[in-house]
């Protein structure tokens, strides 16, 4: 991960590899099975072959697309119903916390986990804002940039075009991790009176990743 990737807040998991004898166990019984159905498959009698090439596969066939169907929706069911739990759970922690860090721990897994969309969190869209842009403005020196830009990237979920000042201020951040966040969050909001300061912080910027930032933000907006 880059030092100005705007990261999510949760860390991501490692995960474990297949080793290599799993492999070639899966390997092996991948070619029995294939070998084992060549031979039964050459002992039946062409009737039968005929049967299950015209009738039994397609049947099978549909029966299991049918099945990926409906794993796939409940699936999406699941998942839903489970952000949806951890939001109503973020939402309540929000409300409960008292530091001004616990607070805005609990905000970053809250956006994070309703998938940055704003959609049900009307209720603390206020308090959000405050929050993110305090920490913006007062998240000073380089040992706590990452605070500031996650603030940038975050408050641009938020949909409020009240913070484009404060972010197009954010763009001249000592920090590129900064300055792509608040370029991010710019193209969240669609930003239009923002192209022209866009446009020069994609043509000279330093970093190569608030380079990038700032163009998607003027694709988004169809600049």
């Amino acid at each position: 991960m880059t030092q100005t990737d705007c990261a999510p807040y949760d860390a991501l998991r490692m995960l474990s590899r297949p080793t290599g004898q799993a492999n070639l166990t899966a390997i092996a019984v991948l070619l029995g099975t294939v070998i084992a159905g060549v031979w039964v498959w050459k002992r039946l009698s062409l009737e039968t072959q005929d049967y299950i090439l015209d009738e039994a596969l397609p049947m099978a066939l549909l029966a299991a697309m049918g099945l990926l169907v409906v794993w796939g929706i409940g699936r999406a069911v699941a998942r839903r119903k489970d952000r949806l739990r951890r939001r109503a759970s973020l939402l309540a922690r929000f409300s409960r916390e008292t530091t001004q860090e616990q607070k805005l721990e609990t905000a970053f897994a809250l956006i994070e986990a309703n998938e940055y969309r704003v959609e049900g969190l009307e209720s603390v869209v206020p308090a959000l804002k405050e929050l993110f842009a305090t920490t913006l403005q007062r998240a000073v020196g380089d040992k706590q940039h990452r605070l500031r830009g996650m603030a940038a990237s975050h408050i641009g979920v938020l949909q409020d075009l009240s913070v484009v000042p404060l972010l197009v201020k954010a763009l001249e951040d000592d920090h590129a991790y900064v300055r792509s966040c608040a370029a991010l969050a710019l193209g969240r909001l669609r930003a239009t009176e923002t192209i022209e300061r866009l446009t020069t912080v994609m043509k000279d910027d330093w970093d190569q990743t608030v380079r990038s930032r700032a163009k998607e933000a003027l694709a988004r907006m169809g600049a």
